[in-house]
């Protein structure tokens, strides 16, 4: 994969990270943000999804683009091993709303590898006009 367009990288140090990345649990959020670190994009997760306020990921991380990640309760439930009920994974859902309804970049997860869903993150970002 090529390098990540330059205006993904952190500008500003005190910024709070240039990419944050929501999604319920298990929607890929840890994988992707190391992957990213990695490729040095500034990127955190933002764990909007225990969260009451709604637009918690704005207020706390400030971050300069918005990735939300999704994925079904039944590969949610899959890739963490979860016993849980659907219920809870509704509820995240619903505390995710504002998040998903502001993202910059929306990306389904189930069925793609986590290279998969690094490439389509990278490539919709370096695809965003500049800010």
């Amino acid at each position: 994969m090529n390098p990540p367009d330059s205006t993904l990288r952190r500008r500003q140090p005190d910024a709070g990270g240039d990419i944050g990345v929501v999604g319920p649990c298990g929607s890929g959020k840890t994988t992707l943000v190391i992957a990213l670190r990695g490729l040095g994009v500034a990127a955190h997760q933002i764990a909007q999804e225990h969260s009451h306020v709604a637009d918690m990921w704005r207020r706390v991380a400030r971050p300069a683009r918005l990735v939300f990640l999704d994925a079904s309760f039944a590969t949610c439930t899959e890739r963490k091993r979860f016993d849980w009920p659907a219920a809870d994974y509704r509820e995240q859902q619903r505390r995710l709303e504002h998040a998903r309804r502001e993202c910059d970049v929306f990306i389904q997860t189930d069925g793609l590898t986590p290279q998969a869903v690094v490439e389509q993150v990278v490539r919709a970002l370096a695809a965003l006009p500049r800010r």
